[in-house]
């Protein structure tokens, strides 16, 4: 589960809050020749992927690596894009870190954005990376000083959902087979209104996550793990109310989810009653606060565009009242009024 792009999932294409990952470790039996290869392999001649349609990123000092695709596995240079340590260099705080290589499907011209400059690393869902070789070989002690560990180890990463997309051909991960019954929700029809797929599919992404993450035994609450589970499931049901549902619906669709991942996932099965109470639960209590919210935060937007603020800003104080006194959560607040392109004073 992982929450970094939410404010985008349901927009593009590719990003969910959901993953199963597919992957591969060693520390120390081999490195980046092997992984490399392996990962040519396994594209190319196991799922026969067209060559042509593949491109390759590396970091944009690692020589080792570029040497490696083009003299090893004979990748074009013209195939490989170099970009820089935000891309493809893995790292987070102090400990083992180093670059990557991603590898990325064209799915042609239609899925672009059209720019001049559209290629390898554009934002639009044209290229879309579902391979990455992360190869471990420094150790970074979180202030910019690297040094070379002992023994270079490779995590590989590979998304399934991503990757079903390719080989299935659809337009996004929510058309994958094993997600596209979930999709079928209240009777709303996928695929006549844009706004209307933006909430079925942040609809869909969410009550994926939450279901796993209930099945794993985390439980909504204010803080942590539990906070990510109670944001997921709000913005789940803030969805629905944009589709005209306004009773509690989720927990309906988890049977759903469970039916579509009950085969590779038994203990779903196990636990379908108890998620769907968790789910219920925190959906009537949701009802209960959210209308008083949107009221409140209804009419402080109409102030707003009757200019009754300075700095073209909604003041933090009054945002903070809505969470402090009406538990209407600010993360919500935040979306709605970026929705209406209001800036709030979030410091404030």
């Amino acid at each position: 589960i992982r929450t970094p792009d939410i404010e985008r999932v349901g927009k593009t294409s590719r990003h969910g809050t959901y993953f199963e990952m597919l992957g591969n470790f060693s520390f120390g039996d081999y490195f980046k020749h092997e992984a490399t290869a392996w990962a040519w392999e396994f594209i190319t001649k196991e799922l026969e992927l067209p060559v042509d349609r593949l491109w390759i990123s590396i970091y944009e000092n690692d020589d080792e690596t570029f040497d490696i695709w083009t003299k090893e596995i004979g990748i074009p240079a013209d195939r490989i894009v170099r970009l820089g340590k935000e891309d493809n260099f893995w790292e987070i705080g102090s400990g083992p870190c180093g670059p990557c290589s991603e590898i990325y499907f064209d799915r042609g011209e239609e899925f672009g954005c059209g720019k001049p400059g559209c290629a390898v690393g554009c934002d639009c869902d044209r290229f879309v990376e579902f391979w990455n070789l992360v190869f471990s070989q420094f150790n970074s002690d979180g202030n910019g000083n690297y040094a070379p560990m002992e023994h270079p180890n490779i995590d590989t990463g590979m998304g399934l959902e991503r990757l079903a997309c390719i080989m299935q051909q659809v337009d996004n991960l929510f058309e994958v087979d094993t997600v596209q019954n979930i999709i079928q929700i209240a009777g709303v029809t996928y695929k006549e209104d844009d706004k209307t797929d933006v909430s079925l599919r942040v609809i869909t992404d969410h009550i994926r996550s939450t279901t796993f993450m209930i099945a794993d035994g985390v439980t909504p609450s204010n803080e942590g793990r539990g906070y990510v589970l109670r944001r997921l499931l709000r913005r789940a049901a803030r969805h629905g109310r944009l589709l005209g549902i306004n009773e509690p619906f989720l927990y309906q669709v988890v049977d759903t989810v469970v039916k579509e991942n009950e085969i590779a996932y038994p203990e779903l099965l196990q636990k379908q009653a108890f998620i769907k109470k968790v789910i219920k639960t925190e959906e009537e209590n949701f009802n209960s606060t959210i209308g008083k919210g949107m009221e409140l935060l209804n009419q402080l937007i109409d102030r707003f565009e009757s200019h009754e603020f300075s700095n073209n800003c909604l003041p933090g104080e009054q945002v903070f009242k809505l969470y402090d006194t009406f538990g209407f959560p600010i993360d919500l607040t935040k979306e709605i009024l970026s929705e209406k392109n209001i800036e709030l004073d979030e410091s404030g």
